[in-house]
């Protein structure tokens, strides 16, 4: 912006105020604040920019028009998961996040309004119920932030620096742990049954030693496959004086067992799918829970939201429990692990959802994702030279499709999908290439019959 500009709605342009604002802060010109970054990352022209101001009804008009660009999944029918799921969203939980007193409230400090204490309390009891875990953290950032709490948890505990991994989980997720943990942890990965994508119990004894910190298992896999050996990697892990950590999916505790009935030391996983909407990069919602132990409980790098009487009788007081120098708020700029007022928003919605469908509606979730599911990967699978699943054995939301007997690659099968309106599954390729051509697909309680139909139908067409 030219510095003789003058505009309307921008105070620091208004003659003598920017000269005042660097001589309070003691530089002699904009351009000394930025002297930190090297002269090659800083654009040296000047941006064409529009000098005079134009109407709110005319800048409405542009914005609207660039973001008709975009197709998004109210656009198109889609198929896409590995992370961010497109789950229902009942408008009842955008209603309640939606209100002035929870959605204005600040969340983090003793300011905070006990109403929406009591709320995220009450997302943490019911939360609890569905893990079958004791304690249970307010709200981190999403289920990776959650997944690098959980590593620093069993590191402090056990004092060991080795972290056993499967080497089929999501890459995206290993790529930030890697860079949450930095060079205080060692990666050992466990490699998996070609057949099942089950974890390979013979490796992972073998690789496990008096320097594991803990096993860390993904049920449902990052590909979809039910880990059934649960409980058994739950014992190996112990017995080698180990933890073991379980990044779940909220959404399948209701057919799945949950982390506390195989023993898990520390919980944890994503909680988008609990009525929340697709967020990619956003703020979301992390699930964080532990064994009711001292040595858990101060390590959790997490606030939590307490119950206690009152002088008055028969009224509870909400607070905040945490160990200060363990969370973000006390660490400051040596964090590596951060949360916020959108996540405990989120938390209540996640809360409102649990209340909305009941134990008994959280195994009616389960089970529809999972027939669901199954029905398309066995539709897909009929089509000739495509094999579907890739894996035996129990899926929950997803599965990987191989097109190699069709002659065409994953990216060439999207393509064709796009054009027909469909988001097909991930192609998976890049990050996994012993399967093959292969696509992750999602299918949720959100589809129906006729749009796993209508997508069956699609592939079969573009793989003649």
């Amino acid at each position: 912006m030219s510095a003789g500009l003058v505009h309307r709605y921008i105070p620091n342009t208004a003659p003598g105020v920017r000269e005042q604002m660097l001589a309070e802060i003691g530089v002699g010109s904009v351009d000394e604040i930025y002297e930190e970054i090297p002269a090659e990352l800083r654009f040296a022209g000047r941006l064409d920019l529009q000098q005079e101001p134009r109407s709110e009804a005319d800048v409405a008009r542009e914005i609207t028009a660039i973001l008709g660009k975009n197709r998004t999944t109210d656009d198109l029918l889609s198929f896409l998961g590995a992370g961010c799921w497109p789950h229902y969203a009942p408008a009842l939980v955008a209603e309640v996040m939606g209100r002035s007193e929870f959605l204005t409230a600040y969340g983090g400090i003793e300011v905070n309004d006990h109403g929406r204490f009591l709320a995220v309390f009450e997302y943490q009891s019911m939360m609890g119920d569905l893990l079958e875990m004791d304690v249970v953290a307010a709200a981190v950032y999403d289920g990776t932030t959650a997944s690098g709490d959980a590593i620093h948890m069993a590191s402090r505990i056990t004092g060991r620096k080795e972290l056993v991994l499967p080497r089929l989980m999501d890459p995206d997720r290993l790529s930030a742990l890697l860079n949450y943990n930095g060079p205080w942890f060692t990666p050992v990965f466990v490699e998996f049954d070609p057949a099942t994508g089950l974890m390979d119990l013979a490796d992972l004894t073998a690789k496990l030693s008096d320097r594991t910190a803990a096993v860390y298992l993904e049920n449902p896999t990052y590909l979809g496959t039910v880990e059934t050996q649960a409980a058994e990697i739950s014992r190996i892990a112990h017995a080698a004086g180990a933890l073991l950590i379980a990044h779940v999916n909220p959404a399948s505790l209701g057919v799945l067992a949950p982390p506390g009935q195989y023993d898990a030391d520390i919980a944890c996983g994503d909680g988008q799918p609990l009525g929340l909407p697709i967020s990619c990069g956003g703020a979301r919602l992390g699930v964080l829970a532990c064994k009711n132990e001292v040595r858990f409980v101060h390590t959790l790098p997490m606030t939590m939201v307490g119950i206690l009487p009152t002088t008055v009788p028969g009224e509870r007081a909400y607070t905040w429990h945490a160990l200060f120098d363990r969370i973000f708020y006390g660490e400051r700029e040596a964090a590596r692990s951060f949360s916020g007022t959108s996540s405990f928003l989120n938390a209540i919605g996640a809360g409102v959802y649990m209340a909305l469908l009941g134990p008994s509606g959280m195994v009616d979730l389960g089970t529809a994702n999972m027939q669901k599911a199954a029905y398309a990967a066995r539709r897909i699978g009929g089509l000739q030279g495509v094999k579907a699943p890739v894996f035996a054995g129990p899926h929950f939301n997803e599965f990987v499709v191989d097109f190699s007997g069709t002659g065409k690659s994953a990216a060439e099968v999207n393509a064709a999908l796009l054009e027909r309106g469909i988001l097909g599954g991930k192609d998976v390729t890049k990050e996994f290439p012993a399967l093959g051509a292969a696509a992750l697909y999602c299918v949720t309680e959100n589809h129906t019959q006729s749009e796993i139909d209508r997508l069956v139908d699609a592939i079969g067409e573009v793989t003649r």
